[in-house]
Order: structure tokens, then C-alpha cells, then sequence
């Protein structure tokens, strides 16, 4: 990411934040300005579908062309999409301690992204379990994409058809935007700034991850 991206981001995260906490917003029910934690919750959850879906594209390029930069993104990308499923997870609770007294109800919501925690935390298990490179690369390839098979699932699908709690702040029940304008931008604001900051972090841990195979082989 260049320098002025990287500003860009900086700056958008920035206002984001500013104007999340100073810029009003309308009366939701039972809520009220703690509805603000939005700003962050739903792009959390966003960036985590983006990762799972970045670290399932690389590892069937991994099992294609066996390129070890190909187990590298898909790796990293776990790494960032497991980072943000935890941070989607405690605003979340935070949400649920708003909305409905405690931070944990075991929601349908709330235990989807507790399975896919789960999930995900066996691919590190996997791969940390695993010495030769050459299988560690292949089997946590198959895995990533079988448990990306899930996300779909587990974060679109099973809300929708079992009985939640969970409110849906940006579209209502007519299949509208459920926000004033004000609070959209904001919204959309802090969308594009998370998504940025995302791939700014995750070409950082890619080049880092890169440089650690050349140290290793260099000692070897």
C-alpha cells in the first residue's frame, strides 16, 4: 500500500471514530447512542467473511500450483479473518449486553461465530501440529476450503432461518435502509476505512510471513 493510501486510511478511520462519537444519531429502542458500536461491529464481521474468502481462494491455488506464496496468503488471511471474527465477537457481546442485559445469550447469532471460531482454531491446531511443510500446506489447504463452505452458512443463513434476537440495523423489514443519512455515510465511512485497514495489515503479514521462510531456509 503506498504512502498516501496509507494516510487515506489513517484519515477515514480517523473521522470515522470522531464523528461516530460527536455526529447524532436517531432513537433505536433500547439502544439509543450505544447503537454507535455498529460503526465497528458490522465491518468486523465483513472483514471476517472477506479473510475466510481470500484464505479459501489461495488454498485452491496451493493445491493447483503448489506455490508456497500461495499457502502464504491463504495462511495470512486466516490469520486476519480469525483476528476479526474475535473482534466481531466482544463488540458484539457488547451489543448483546445493551440489547438484552448480559453479553452472552447463546443467540443464533452469538453461536454461529462461536462455531466458526472453533473451526478456525482447529486450522491453526492443524498446521501447528503438522512438521513436513509440504503437508502442512496441503492438508491446511483442504481444510481452509471446506471450512470457508460454512461461513456462507453459519453467518448468512442460520440466522435467518432459525429464531434470533438479533436486530438487522441497516435493512428493515420493508427490505429498506434502516438508517438516516447521516449515520449511513458514517456507516459506509468506517465500511471503506476497516476494509482498507485490512489490506494494508494483511500485505504486511504476507511479506512478513515471507521473509520468515527465507530466514529459515537461509539457517538451513
Amino acid at each position: 500500500m503506498s504512502m498516501s493510501l496509507k494516510i487515506l486510511t489513517y484519515l477515514i478511520i480517523s473521522g470515522v471514530i470522531i464523528a461516530g462519537i460527536i455526529l447524532p444519531i436517531p432513537y433505536i429502542p433500547a439502544l439509543g447512542d450505544k447503537a454507535r458500536v455498529i460503526y465497528f461491529h458490522v465491518p468486523t464481521a465483513w472483514l471476517s467473511v472477506i479473510a475466510f474468502f481470500i484464505s479459501m481462494i489461495y488454498s485452491v491455488q496451493y493445491l493447483r500450483k503448489k506455490e508456497s506464496i500461495s499457502d502464504i496468503k491463504a495462511y495470512s488471511a486466516a490469520g486476519l479473518g480469525f483476528l476479526f471474527t474475535i473482534l466481531a465477537t466482544v463488540t458484539g457481546s457488547l451489543w448483546a449486553k445493551f440489547s438484552w442485559g448480559s453479553f452472552w445469550n447463546w443467540d443464533p447469532r452469538e453461536t454461529s461465530i462461536f462455531i466458526l471460531l472453533l473451526i478456525y482454531g482447529a486450522y491453526f491446531a492443524l498446521r501447528s501440529a503438522i512438521d513436513s511443510y509440504e503437508q502442512r500446506a496441503k492438508l491446511s489447504s483442504v481444510y481452509a476450503i471446506i471450512a470457508f463452505i460454512t461461513v456462507p452458512f453459519f453467518i448468512f443463513i442460520m440466522p435467518r432461518i432459525v429464531e434470533t434476537l438479533h436486530p438487522d440495523p441497516i435493512i428493515n423489514n420493508q427490505g429498506k435502509i434502516n438508517m438516516d443519512r447521516t449515520m449511513l455515510i458514517i456507516f459506509l465511512s468506517s465500511l471503506t476505512g476497516f476494509t482498507m485497514l485490512f489490506f494494508w495489515i494483511y500485505n504486511l503479514m504476507v511479506r512478513s510471513e515471507v521473509l520468515k521462510q527465507k530466514l529459515k531456509l537461509s539457517q538451513q
